[in-house]
């Protein structure tokens, strides 16, 4: 482990810790929706289940997958991007990865399968910087082996899957995060909750600002929807489960309907 890697192996969690703190005494003192609540109904479920019980285990599943493909594969002994500086490493795979992630986020939109392991993420009634955890097992699993094995298998260096998870985390509660902001002109191009809440709003059935990190995806593929005014507001049309066993059970359900 080099001394960098060793530095983001602290700084990653305090980061997240303090980008977590700062947000929160942001909805507190410029609330988006004033009568969202701190203590909303699922905040221990999103915060125990998801956050940290889902995504430490996910976490070790999904590092044995790139170790068992790199081993068969042995592509990272290539150093294919090894030669590159770490920002333009960090550059690459952020690009690269919000590309996908808004093609396939699309797609879980349009799909009735692919729906049925989104569907969590938007059985919210309240977002904020916690509700963006909230996602099924299987999505996760999914998006993030396509998100870091390319990592290893390319030879990036240990830090950037460091670096990259800390931008996820906390790009991922600052576009839910109930704070009443106005990026301007820079929404053109970086996401924001102004955008995303339009995301998750009720009364959008057909789906629109797919994008997570980059806006200027749905701005060039036509999904950019930034109206006037506030949702009325969020989450399925239909009764969804309570609890993260019956959340996750919940997709394979035979009585699942497709109802966005």
């Amino acid at each position: 482990m080099t001394d960098t890697t060793t530095i983001w192996a602290w700084l990653s969690p305090t980061l997240t810790v303090t980008g977590a703190v700062f947000l929160i005494a942001l909805e507190r003192s410029f609330p988006y929706d004033q009568n969202q609540r701190f203590l909303r109904p699922g905040l221990a479920t999103d915060f125990l289940c998801y956050a940290m019980m889902q995504s430490w285990i996910l976490g070790l599943v999904i590092a044995r997958i790139a170790t068992g493909i790199d081993n068969l594969t042995g592509l990272s002994h290539l150093h294919l991007v090894s030669g590159w500086s770490i920002p333009v490493q960090v550059m690459f795979f952020i690009v690269s990865h919000d590309l996908y992630i808004y093609c396939f986020h699309r797609l879980q939109h349009r799909s009735p399968l692919l729906w049925r392991i989104h569907e969590t993420h938007h059985a919210t009634n309240n977002i904020d910087w916690l509700s963006g955890s909230r996602s099924h097992p299987l999505e996760i699993l999914i998006n993030q082996t396509i998100e870091f094995v390319p990592m290893v298998l390319l030879g990036a260096a240990p830090e950037v899957a460091l670096i990259k998870v800390t931008i996820d985390i906390l790009w991922g509660m600052y576009i839910h995060s109930n704070v009443d902001i106005h990026s301007g002109s820079l929404q053109l191009f970086i996401n924001g909750p102004e955008m995303h809440r339009w995301h998750h709003s009720i009364e959008i059935t057909t789906g629109v600002n797919f994008a997570t990190k980059l806006a200027i995806w749905d701005w060039l593929f036509g999904s950019a929807y930034l109206p006037a005014g506030k949702p009325s507001g969020y989450g399925l049309a239909t009764p969804f489960p309570h609890g993260y066993l019956a959340q996750v059970a919940h997709a394979f359900s035979s009585r699942h309907k497709y109802s966005r």
